[in-house]
């Protein structure tokens, strides 16, 4: 199948879904029940594209904790692996999946080391931690398109 199809396809299976094109990232977006589009140059953009459409098709919205994140993601791999890549006769291989899922999870664990001692805190809410050893307070930014931040609160 060429390339210039496989977003005619997705457009056709699923016209509740808006497919933005040129974007400078694949990401769904809830808010307007749209799979925003970077350049389809291959084989791993579909599948990046069948992994947004995945989040689009569970309709995931917003989470609140880290965790619920994680979840989300490997639904949305399920579905473009089990559901969306047949109808492009392609496998998305585990070690793909794996591959993303590590990225989050490398990305979570940062946003979970405390800036004072190092350790590993525990989330409080959607945006702020408190370490176990040494009950340091921190806030983060969301950091999935930019460098992550933390910014302490609280020192004991």
């Amino acid at each position: 199948m060429e390339k210039t199809s496989w977003l005619e396809t997705l457009r056709t299976r699923y016209p509740d879904i808006t497919f933005v094109e040129n974007s400078d990232t694949f990401r769904w977006s809830p808010q307007t029940r749209s799979v925003y589009v970077a350049q389809l140059e291959g084989e791993r953009d579909l599948i990046t594209l069948l992994h947004e459409t995945g989040h689009a098709l569970a309709r995931h919205n917003t989470y609140t904790q880290d965790i619920q994140l994680l979840k989300l993601e490997r639904k949305a791999w399920e579905i473009a692996r089990d559901t969306l890549a047949p109808l492009f006769a392609i496998t998305i291989s585990e070690d793909i999946i794996e591959e993303a899922l590590d990225s989050y999870r490398d990305w979570l664990h940062a946003r979970s080391i405390c800036p004072e001692c190092h350790s590993t805190g525990v989330q409080s809410d959607e945006s702020h931690y408190r370490c176990l050893a040494c009950a340091t307070a921190w806030k983060v930014n969301d950091a999935r398109t930019c460098q992550l931040r933390r910014y302490k609160v609280s020192s004991p």
